[in-house]
């Protein structure tokens, strides 16, 4: 290569690539529901036990973020599009379903929080809804028919 050659582009990071990056970061390191990461780790611990949207947040920072506000800007759009895609996949497989007193359903929005958040969940669950999110992603976002 010429020494006035740019080396090629890389390929941009995609949504599906961070779901991914934390349904395995949850593997590693285990799963959290509550807060973003498990309290029993000091502030200071790179890799503690993370929610989805904190394993999504350690997937676009490249490590450990208290609140998204604390992300540059390029990774808070990562993290806002990502745990869209996520929403997006749980709320046509995993809808929840906000009853009013009468019930009407007044709201069929999923919210990542609630849902990491809920009693039953387990992380095998999350950490298979990640990977089926990014799965999805990828489907409906892949041109060429590369997959």
């Amino acid at each position: 290569m010429k020494a006035t050659q740019k080396p090629p582009a890389l390929a941009p990071v995609t949504p599906a690539d961070l779901l991914r990056m934390a349904a395995l970061y949850l593997r590693r390191h285990g799963w959290h529901q509550g807060t973003y990461y498990n309290a029993l780790f000091p502030s200071d611990f790179p890799t503690p036990p993370a929610c989805a949207a904190g394993a999504i947040g350690i997937a676009c920072a490249g490590h450990r973020v208290e609140h998204f506000a604390q992300l540059d800007p390029d990774a808070l759009a990562d993290y806002l599009a990502t745990l869209a895609a996520l929403v997006d996949y749980l709320d046509t497989h995993e809808p929840l379903f906000l009853v009013d007193e009468d019930g009407f359903v007044i709201d069929e929005h999923t919210s990542p929080y609630s849902w990491n958040d809920d009693p039953a969940r387990t992380a095998e669950q999350v950490i298979t809804a990640l990977d089926a999110a990014a799965d999805e992603w990828d489907r409906l976002h892949t041109q060429g028919g590369e997959n």
